[in-house]
């Protein structure tokens, strides 16, 4: 029997002046995990950036949408569509307002929030029953308007802990493929602590 193949998707807008951005977490994760695993998203496919391999002993397709931020959900479907991927196999990674900066999150379905590209998913496939990480970036400054927050610079006195967080999201992604998703959000889902250092 074929081995089930998986779609992890990182969210982010292409181009180098949004590449440090708060909104392009999913695509920072993304980057961890094709390092890690030798994944180098190289193809263009679907829409997106597309690196095929295998992770935790499953077949992965990583994908980083490239139609920005509002229209990643036909990313998402074109991939799902030829590979024949199922939503309980297709992890979304990306970035959330309502999480406090650096803390992860993960949840089997829900709803978009006030994030466009899962907007944008969740309107393509008309079902939200897919299982996704967030990755905190809250809360939103004082004075600070939501577009240009998110799509500003992640800050040199944040950037330590917020690569931590997206190592932590790729943690999680890893966790899901070998143990299924519920012992990946019994790990990601606990409070972060602060780890006194060796």
């Amino acid at each position: 029997m074929e081995q089930e193949l998986w779609l992890v998707a990182g969210l982010g807008n292409p181009g180098r002046q949004y590449e440090k951005t708060w909104h392009n977490c999913g695509y920072l994760v993304l980057e961890v995990l094709s390092q890690r695993h030798q994944i180098p998203l190289n193809k263009i496919r679907f829409k997106g950036l597309t690196g095929q391999g295998t992770i935790a002993g499953r077949k992965v397709i990583l994908l980083q949408p490239t139609t920005y931020m509002n229209l990643s959900g036909e990313s998402v479907r074109e991939a799902m569509a030829f590979y024949k991927i199922p939503p309980q196999r297709t992890l979304v990674i990306y970035d959330d307002l309502d999480l406090p900066a650096g803390q992860i999150r993960m949840r089997p379905s829900g709803g978009a929030g006030t994030h466009n590209g899962m907007r944008s998913i969740i309107g393509q496939l008309g079902r939200q029953d897919f299982p996704r990480v967030r990755v905190g970036i809250g809360p939103l400054p004082a004075n600070w308007e939501l577009v240009s927050y998110v799509l500003s610079d992640i800050p040199q006195d944040q950037q330590k802990e917020m690569f931590e967080a997206f190592s932590r999201a790729a943690d999680a992604v890893e966790k899901t493929l070998r143990d299924g998703i519920e012992a990946a959000m019994n790990q990601a889902n606990q409070k972060k602590e602060r780890h006194v250092s060796e």
